[in-house]
């Protein structure tokens, strides 16, 4: 196992994956160390819903019905959940708090998120993080069962890596976003 540098390095997501994906009791492994982000307050604002088999079609009729609301084509939005075997479902599950605002649950949630999808990466699995315009809509909160206070801020996208190199990324040139005062 390497240093979450070399990790975040090698990570790339995997817009296309094979029907393989892990088990629950992986995914739970990989939460456990996901779920050491820094969290002020240790709230653990955050859960995951596990979508597979009929499930990821259930999501795709509720993306269908938010697609026809807005006059999107739902056959064709319908179709996405079904591109990989698991999709993991990340909800902030933010409340009030006299000294953990809002944003900062969102950020805890997010970061959840990000470093499974590095887990998941350094396992071997492929994976992508989508969201889209629809991760707010009312027919895919129901369609997850979100309580008032919580937000779904998208899926991970997960399954086997495909034997063709994943895609090259482009790096941002992180001197441009730097800066050092003092």
């Amino acid at each position: 196992m390497g240093s979450a540098r070399e990790a975040a390095l090698r990570r790339r997501s995997s817009p296309k994956v094979t029907e393989r994906a892990p088990d629950d009791a992986e995914l739970l492994g990989l939460l456990e160390a996901a779920g050491r982000v820094a969290d002020h307050g240790s709230l653990a604002p955050w859960r995951v819903i596990a979508l597979r088999g009929d499930a990821r079609a259930g999501l795709g009729r509720a993306l269908g019905e938010a697609a026809a609301a807005r006059g999107a084509d739902p056959g064709k939005v319908a179709a996405k959940p079904l591109r990989a075997p698991l999709l993991v479902a990340v909800v902030a599950t933010t409340r009030p708090h006299f000294k953990v605002h809002a944003w900062e649950q969102e950020a805890v949630a997010s970061g959840v998120a990000h470093v499974l999808s590095l887990l998941l990466d350094e396992a071997g699995w492929g994976v992508m993080w989508r969201s889209g315009p629809y991760t707010r809509d009312t027919a895919v909160a129901e369609f997850h069962g979100l309580a008032d206070g919580e937000l779904l801020l998208g899926w991970l996208y997960v399954g086997g890596r495909p034997e063709e190199p994943r895609p090259e990324r482009r790096d941002p040139d992180v001197a441009e976003r730097f800066e050092s005062r003092g």
